[in-house]
């Protein structure tokens, strides 16, 4: 690979499983991460998803720190508007306090949930306008100085924990490059202002503290398997389980039923949030995101091994990690 590969980890509770399984998955996959040589794992904040359990960013990001020892770990991302940023800063505060030099704060500003449950998390509609700002009072917490005067965070201040700006439109690329903060696009599952964005993020980018020149990150599914037809067939049971996260209503759809959906309009919409998927053998996988990272002009590439099971997800990142040539710990 030409650019350093890191995992998103989506915190899959696969069919049958329990939250308590996804999460001995999660230390299992971070922990193969740390040998085989990937920079960083990523998880995200999601709400009212039966199917993903990183809902507690901060708290699962504590749990695996605990059971690994070198790489980083960080939010893709902490959703800012349905928190404080003081809280926020106390939290990822006390991780870097516990575990120096290895955490990340991916910020985002989207719910990461629907309407009902943007009520349940009392957050108010508009809070996202003030992202920027929030983004900026949550810098002055770990970083200093404070943008209120008399608060501090502790644990937090003097921290300097990096901030990274999530997106998949124009906003975030803007932001980020005015904030001169990395820039992270979620092309795994909203491909399509990709190019536009990091072209905008790169020209507008202003050095900063944390940051002298722009740093991009593109994020892609991938799926890398022993042998092509398990592989694809993988992805089909991948975009099976996404018509249920999206059309479900919490029910499970049967694999003909599923495939129904997916061959419909609605459906195609689902494939088309997976277009930068590189699915079948090693050598296949590791064409395909060589040639993404340039399509992408980006610096780091943050992959979700996509399986709906942990052996399948295991499976991907070792032999990703082969291919690619990564230096193992």
């Amino acid at each position: 690979m030409t650019v350093p590969l890191s995992i998103l980890d989506l915190a899959t509770i696969g069919k049958g499983q329990t939250a308590a399984e996804s999460f001995a998955g999660s230390v299992a996959m971070a922990q193969s991460a740390e040998e085989l040589g990937y920079r960083r794992v990523w998880y995200a904040e999601h709400h009212n998803m039966s199917s993903i359990a990183s809902s507690a960013t901060s708290v699962l990001i504590a749990h695996v720190a605990a059971h690994t020892e070198s790489i980083r770990l960080g939010a893709g991302g902490v959703m800012l508007p349905n928190h404080s940023p003081l809280t926020i800063a106390e939290q990822f505060g006390t991780l870097e306090t516990l575990h120096p030099g290895r955490i990340d704060l991916g910020l985002g500003r989207a719910p990461g949930s629907d309407q009902n449950t943007m009520r349940a998390l009392r957050r108010d509609p508009s809070s996202a306008d003030t992202f920027p700002q929030d983004v900026l009072e949550l810098q002055g917490y770990l970083s200093g100085p404070s943008r209120i005067q008399g608060v501090e965070a502790t644990p937090g201040k003097g921290t300097n924990v990096p901030l990274y700006i999530l997106g998949s439109s124009l906003f975030g690329a803007r932001l980020a490059a005015q904030l001169g903060l990395p820039y992270a696009f979620a092309s795994h599952f909203a491909p399509n202002a990709l190019q536009d964005a990091v072209a905008i993020y790169r020209r507008e980018f202003k050095p900063s503290e944390q940051l002298e020149a722009p740093h991009v990150i593109a994020g892609a599914n991938v799926i890398a398997a022993d042998s092509a037809p398990e592989a694809q067939e993988m992805f089909r049971a991948t975009l099976r389980a996404r018509v249920s996260l999206f059309f479900g209503g919490g029910r499970e759809f049967t694999d003909d039923e599923a495939d129904m959906i997916l061959d419909s309009p609605q459906g195609q919409h689902v494939s088309q949030m997976m277009k930068y998927s590189a699915v079948g053998t090693p050598d296949v996988v590791l064409e395909y995101l060589d040639g993404f990272a340039k399509h992408a002009d980006a610096d780091e590439l943050i992959v979700a091994h996509q399986s709906t099971g942990t052996l399948g997800r295991l499976r991907s990142v070792e032999l990703l990690a082969e291919a690619a040539g990564l230096v193992r710990a």
